[in-house]
């Protein structure tokens, strides 16, 4: 029966043994919207920190405190690499933190904000910087062409 136990403990602890969050080798850069997004994270994450140690602890759920741990640690990185990144008084180009919309071949025509790597959801209309749709864009203004993912996309709008 003891075999049984420390079996269950061993599967617990492994369970609580969570690897890093991945933290990009990119600037943090952030729109300001995206910086107050991190700064609901980290609060949401002292909050789950806070809730772990006032229910016991490692000693009462493990994974719970490893989960928070987990996050606070990732959120503070975030929080303090995070630099407010504001557009440049160049409003045709695209830039950082500027809405771009874009012609493919196909006639297909896209919109997007270009983003922080923590505040993109390509599904809600943002992407990333380091993204290589963006990469392709940053700097382009409205008319210029540029290639992603083998094939020309124009640049139709700036916002």
């Amino acid at each position: 029966m003891a075999v049984a136990f420390t079996r269950e403990e061993d599967y617990e602890s492994q369970a609580a043994d969570l690897p890093d969050r991945p933290v990009s080798a990119h600037p943090n850069l952030v729109t300001a919207s995206g910086l107050a997004a991190i700064e609901a994270e980290l609060a949401s994450a002292r909050a789950a920190y806070s809730g772990a140690q006032a229910e016991g602890g490692v000693s009462a759920d493990r994974t719970a405190m490893a989960r928070a741990t987990r996050d606070l640690r990732y959120w503070s990185a975030r929080r303090a690499s995070a630099q407010l990144t504001e557009p440049q008084a160049e409003p045709d180009k695209v830039q950082f933190g500027r809405t771009v919309e874009f012609e493919r071949e196909d006639g297909r025509r896209q919109t997007f904000r270009i983003v922080g790597e923590d505040e993109a959801d390509p599904a809600k209309g943002s992407v990333s910087y380091a993204s290589p749709l963006a990469a392709a864009l940053l700097g382009k203004s409205v008319g210029d062409v540029a290639l992603v993912n083998g094939g020309e996309v124009e640049v139709v709008a700036v916002r």
